[in-house]
């Protein structure tokens, strides 16, 4: 079974505030803006983003026959993925639904905790859509 690598961030300022996600599979990298929610809302937003594009890059028939490893530096987020911690927060309950339902379309998901250093291109993905996102508020 291939297995495909991805590494996600989410990341927010202010916690509920501007917030924004950073996603790399293989040697493609994506950010973006994803307006207004808390951190952990964003690092959800940010798994649900790159299961959506690896099933676009790789097409379904074919993501049913791959392995997806995905990497974060959430604690929370990768111990409610492997069923280790409860989800109380009702907004995270519907997004652990979203990604629980696209995870169906794939061979195997495997849901891996990393340290932060590890993280730092999907991290840095984030900031600069923050980043630019700020910018554009400022000229206006």
């Amino acid at each position: 079974m291939a297995k495909i690598v991805i590494y996600t961030d989410g990341g927010s300022r202010g916690n509920p505030g501007p917030s924004a996600i950073g996603v790399i599979i293989g040697n493609k990298q994506y950010s973006e803006h994803i307006g207004a929610g808390t951190n952990n809302e964003a690092e959800y937003k940010a798994v649900i983003f790159a299961l959506k594009k690896a099933r676009a890059l790789y097409g379904k028939a074919k993501i049913k026959e791959q392995e997806v490893e995905l990497k974060s530096d959430s604690e929370l987020l990768i111990r409610q993925l492997n069923g280790e911690y409860k989800i109380l927060e009702p907004r995270i309950q519907q997004l652990f639904i979203e990604v629980w339902n696209l995870k169906i379309d794939f061979g195997k998901v495997k849901f891996t905790l990393i340290p932060r250093e590890k993280n730092k291109q999907a991290d840095r993905l984030a900031n600069e859509a923050l980043d630019q996102e700020s910018r554009k508020a400022t000229l206006f």
